[in-house]
């Protein structure tokens, strides 16, 4: 018997079991110690951040004369960036490449620079979003944090991922999108598990210190509620109709990336220095706005003080709207094009819940369900991260509209093609099989490719 006990003990080597264990608990205190800082210092400066974008949005609206200072601020901003910033004028494919291959890390002055810029680009009149403001917060503080912990390559790796998923988690409220994002945005078809409870918890503690400060998101509803239980396998024509939706999702996102990349290449070659095609581009946007008459689709369009303007909020109780997305992408390309800072990703809510709302009305479907649809399958298509946004349709739709929202944003992922705003994000995994083609490494050597086989042929 003492025999069997000591093979026993020998087989299974408690001691060795025992300290591994000890040593895993130190190193979740270690990562916990670095981590809970970090996302509280996020989410602070997205509080921070949010409460000024508001402010911003507010003045526009009581002063409509600020849209004709567009050209010299965004001048003002690129002048900035020219002589301080250039280093960080990727912006978040900067931190995508640093993620991927630690280098020379991201310089602080991302962080002061991304949020006076966008800022200015809000109050002005600029159409440009949020996300790439939140994520290059917290990308630029991680960083600073790896540099100061004198972290390894794999440390610095999962603190920048950390990074991105508190900033993104935080300034939208949507804390496990956030985490899912900064591991499935880094490359197509791979989720980086190595990080995934890093980035929760810094998600959650970047998402709790937003609402800490008092900062509200804007709440959307689904009124339509035959999806629930099982009626769902009963109503296969409205399947149906999500699943083309989904197409024309994904062909939004892909217009949407090829459009901004398109004419910033077109305006870089043409005006190459940075402040003059700042100015330019504030030119363009005051000349649309006069062209159609509107200024509906300057700023984020989350909200607007002038009754019957098309807003994301709007889209879901109706009427039909069948232009609003297409006028909002082009105010958004020609901003961004330019060199206007932000981001793209609130934009692209606002086309993908005008495009569902004029697909519902298309189609004959609930208008509320098509807008929550577009709102997170066209970020899906152009982000290329449809698991992130199937999670977000449930944070912020919930959980009985899952099966429509996964099916929306799968297909407008595949149909998006190797295309997407983050030209740094690696192509792990191919939508589609290309049979005598090298899979190129990255989506911008992807676009390249596609380039050159066009003037060849």
């Amino acid at each position: 018997m003492r025999a069997t006990f000591h093979n026993l003990f020998e087989q299974f080597n408690f001691v060795a079991v025992a300290r591994d264990r000890r040593q895993h608990a130190f190193c979740v205190l270690r990562w916990t110690l670095i981590l809970v800082p970090m996302a509280v210092l996020v989410g602070t400066l997205c509080a921070a951040f949010l409460w000024g974008l508001e402010a911003a949005t507010r003045a526009r609206f009581d002063h409509p004369w600020l849209l004709y200072l567009l050209p010299a601020g965004g001048a003002l901003v690129a002048w900035f960036y020219h002589r301080l910033g250039r280093s960080v004028e990727a912006g978040n494919n900067l931190i995508v490449e640093q993620i991927h291959e630690p280098g020379g890390g991201i310089p602080l002055r991302m962080a002061p620079l991304v949020f006076a810029g966008t800022i200015i680009t809000h109050l002005l009149g600029g159409s440009a979003g949020r996300e790439g403001t939140a994520v290059q917060l917290g990308g630029s503080l991680a960083s600073a944090f790896a540099r100061g912990l004198r972290l390894d390559t794999q440390g610095v790796r999962i603190l920048l991922m950390a990074g991105v998923a508190a900033g993104f988690g935080a300034v939208f409220g949507t804390p496990l999108a956030g985490a899912v994002f900064a591991l499935e945005v880094l490359a197509l078809g791979r989720v980086e598990y190595a990080g995934i409870m890093p980035c929760l918890l810094a998600a959650l503690v970047g998402d709790w210190t937003c609402h800490a400060w008092g900062i509200h998101h804007t709440p959307y509803h689904i009124t339509f509620a035959a999806m629930q239980s099982r009626a769902l396998f009963d109503e296969p024509l409205l399947l149906g109709k999500v699943a083309l939706a989904g197409v024309a999702f994904g062909l939004a996102g892909l217009a949407f990336a090829e459009a901004n990349h398109a004419l910033g290449g077109l305006l870089k070659r043409l005006v190459p220095y940075g402040p003059a095609r700042a100015a330019l581009g504030g030119v363009l946007v005051i000349g649309l706005v006069w062209a159609l008459g509107t200024r509906a689709y300057l700023g984020l369009g989350v909200w607007s003080a002038i009754p019957g303007d098309p807003t994301i909020s709007g889209f879901f109780t109706g009427p039909v709207d069948y232009g609003s997305w297409a006028l909002k992408l082009l105010f958004t390309a020609v901003t961004l094009s330019a060199g206007y800072k932000g981001g793209e990703v609130t934009p692209l809510f606002f086309i993908g819940a005008a495009l569902g709302n004029a697909l519902g009305g298309l189609l004959g479907a609930p208008l509320d369900l098509f807008a929550a649809l577009g709102f997170v399958a066209v970020f899906a298509g152009a982000a290329n991260t449809p698991l992130a946004c199937t999670i977000m349709g449930i944070e912020l739709f919930g959980a009985d509209h899952a099966v429509p929202i996964a099916l929306a944003c799968f297909i407008a992922y595949l149909c998006s093609g190797h295309n997407g705003i983050y030209l740094s994000q690696r192509i792990a995994v191919p939508k589609r099989a290309t049979p005598g083609r090298e899979v190129a490494a990255t989506l911008r050597e992807a676009r390249s490719a596609r380039a050159q086989r066009a003037i060849d042929s």
